[in-house]
């Protein structure tokens, strides 16, 4: 029997590991590897949850009951367990009699540190183990400059992810490769049942958390492909018109392979009417490509979740006013476009990408307060939360990442509204106290008299700050940073 450890790998098709434990395909995998049926386990790990929040583990959770069902309409079961995988995997590997225990590669430093640990484990218990590369196309260090470094600017990267071969999607096994579950009864961690969201410490995440599970991410990618995706390179700035995949909890979440997505997109290519159609498509492409580019940097820069990419002179003097911080938290700063994507996130666990670019420019150039703040806010309430985008999104948005905005271009929250939100459609929907107001009024709130908003919208708020003025202070600050006058 072989064990396939599922983490952030929830389904049955294209999935490396499982794919070649079940011998539906052999990648990398010597002849006389371990055979025998695959049981697949999934463990709750007290690390993992740490870091969670509700709406994640609520996808979590309903990813997880959708996996379940594919198991046992085959005969076999996800057994499930709670508790530390460097004890769990290794006895279970000794209880389940496991000729070897298998799983797909994490990149983040919480997850390297964990496997390296269960290895040590299986061999302590003489139990064989392999990991595989499966979440990303290129693994770290196998995109690197000429004189083998990583890269941290992406259209290099780009070039060389755009152009490597990316292998096709593997098959789910067949039923008769699988294993049934063993005696939940005498396994301690192994429960019968999923737990409620409330075992695991949580309550019901307030937002509107989207379907999971591997049937939904496809009719999610289906529907993409056919009309979003030849629009993505003009539409995907404007949040109300469509053009976006709203698979990054999916991908997150290992609910669809990665080549099964890219694939997609192929199919796509091949069907494009014309150059602007065939642009499009790679579009959205380079945007896989930046997923991988900043696992990458994670990878090898770990301290990254908590620390600057890219060093200055001197610290940073963020401002981290707190009541500026409640306020931005609570889509309450009086500027429409970040309000709309502040009180989203609290609806849906999920913020269209421009607009996520426009909050944290605004906490982080408007408010001066530190990239932290905003990312582990956003940690706390995405679905689609994962460390190595998240955080490089922040740092870009900061001007402390790779590839960086460059500090002195700050955007104009009134102006990035007006520009992708033009008639005020997605402020509209999620700022009800301006759903009855004129676009060109919304647009320019920030230009009204007290008067006049009062009268417009007495319930909406002021601007808590004046842009110009803080754009200066931004700059000084950075200015400072950099060591200059």
């Amino acid at each position: 029997m072989q064990i396939h450890w599922h983490r952030r790998d929830l389904r049955a098709s294209d999935n490396r590991a499982l794919a070649a434990a079940a011998k539906a395909v052999n990648p990398e995998d010597p002849v006389d590897a371990p055979g025998g049926p695959v049981l697949p386990v999934f463990v709750f790990d007290d690390d993992v949850l740490e870091h969670a929040a509700p709406a994640r583990v609520r996808y979590l959770l309903d990813s997880l009951a959708k996996l379940r069902e594919w198991y046992r309409d085959r005969g076999s079961d996800l057994v499930v367990a709670h508790g530390d995988p460097r004890d769990v995997i290794p006895d279970l590997a000794v209880e389940c009699d496991a000729d070897r225990v298998i799983w797909n590669a994490d990149y983040s430093g919480l997850a390297t540190e964990r496997d390296a640990d269960v290895r040590r484990a299986l061999d302590e218990v003489d139990v064989a183990r392999k990991s595989f590369h499966d979440a990303i196309f290129h693994e770290p260090g196998s995109i690197t400059t000429n004189e083998g470094e990583y890269y941290s600017v992406f259209t290099y990267f780009w070039k060389k992810w755009r152009d490597r071969e990316k292998p096709d999607p593997l098959p789910a096994p067949d039923a008769d490769a699988l294993a049934p579950a063993p005696d939940k009864s005498s396994i301690d961690a192994v429960s019968e049942s999923l737990p409620t969201i409330g075992d695991l410490g949580f309550e019901d995440p307030d937002a509107d958390v989207q379907a999971a599970g591997t049937e939904a991410a496809r009719e999610r990618l289906a529907d993409f492909c056919a009309d979003g995706i030849f629009r993505y390179e003009e539409d995907r700035d404007y949040p109300t018109r469509g053009a976006v995949s709203h698979l990054s909890p999916d991908l997150k979440f290992g609910t669809i392979g990665i080549r099964e997505v890219y694939a997609a997109t192929e199919d796509a290519a091949a069907a494009a009417d014309d150059d602007a159609e065939s642009a499009s498509v790679e579009e959205f492409q380079s945007q896989l490509a930046w997923r991988e580019f900043y696992a990458h940097v994670l990878f090898y820069n770990p301290e990254v979740v908590t620390e600057n990419f890219r060093e200055y002179e001197h610290d940073i003097e963020w401002w981290n006013d707190p009541e500026e911080l409640r306020a931005w938290k609570a889509g309450e700063t009086g500027y429409p476009i970040v309000d709309a994507g502040m009180r989203q996130l609290k609806a849906e666990a999920y913020i269209h990408n421009r607009v996520r670019m426009i909050v944290a420019s605004f906490l982080t150039k408007d408010l001066l307060v530190d990239w932290r703040e905003g990312y582990d806010h956003f940690r706390s309430h995405l679905a689609d939360h994962d460390t190595a985008n998240d955080n490089g999104g922040w740092q870009w948005a900061a001007s402390t990442g790779t590839d960086a905005q460059p500090y002195f271009r700050i955007f104009n929250p009134m102006t990035q509204g007006e520009r992708y939100d033009p008639d005020a459609e997605y402020i509209k929907t999620y700022v009800p106290e301006l759903r009855d107001v004129d676009a060109g009024l919304i647009h320019e709130w920030h230009e009204l008299s007290p008067t006049q908003r009062a009268r417009t919208a007495e319930s909406y708020p002021a601007p808590i700050v004046d842009h110009g003025e803080r754009r200066e202070a931004a700059l000084e600050m950075f200015e400072a940073a950099r060591g200059g006058d």
